[in-house]
């Protein structure tokens, strides 16, 4: 069998166990395993395949991978987390809630809750919209 073969096959099982991973590091390995495949294919001996490989993978590594990780990670869109996810979202009133308070479930979860709006009271059972989280109590308004 040609050592070529031998390349190929590691750069094709690197690949694949790159999609388990998801870091770009076991892709750029195989980068390298295609730079060895060539040097093979080229009739360099195996310690010219190894420095072919290693080269190649060190500038992918080092070179390629940051560039590529950046460029994917500023395509994602952001998501809110924690309590800022939770502004514009649904929820039913449990207990009574007025300017003093009173409890909202809001996506599974009861929090402390007051009206935004003075003077506006909502009884258990009515949809309220999150205006904003202050601190741990949610400042609501009527829902729809």
């Amino acid at each position: 069998m040609h050592v070529g073969l031998f390349w190929l096959g590691a750069a094709v099982l690197l690949a694949a166990g790159e999609a388990a991973g998801g870091e770009l590091f076991m892709l750029m390995l195989a980068g390298g395993a295609l730079g060895g495949s060539a040097a093979a294919f080229l009739g360099a001996p195996v310690w010219g395949q190894a420095l072919a490989f290693a080269l190649v993978a060190i500038v992918l590594v080092a070179g390629v991978r940051p560039l590529v990780r950046r460029r994917l990670l500023s395509a994602l869109p952001e998501h809110d987390t924690n309590t800022a996810a939770l502004t514009g979202r649904g929820g039913t009133v449990v207990e009574a809630v007025g300017q003093s308070g009173g409890l909202v479930r809001i996506a599974g979860d009861t929090w402390t809750a007051r009206a935004l709006i003075e003077g506006e009271s909502f009884e258990a059972g009515e949809k309220v919209l999150v205006h904003e989280i202050d601190g741990a109590t949610a400042v609501v308004v009527r829902g729809f």
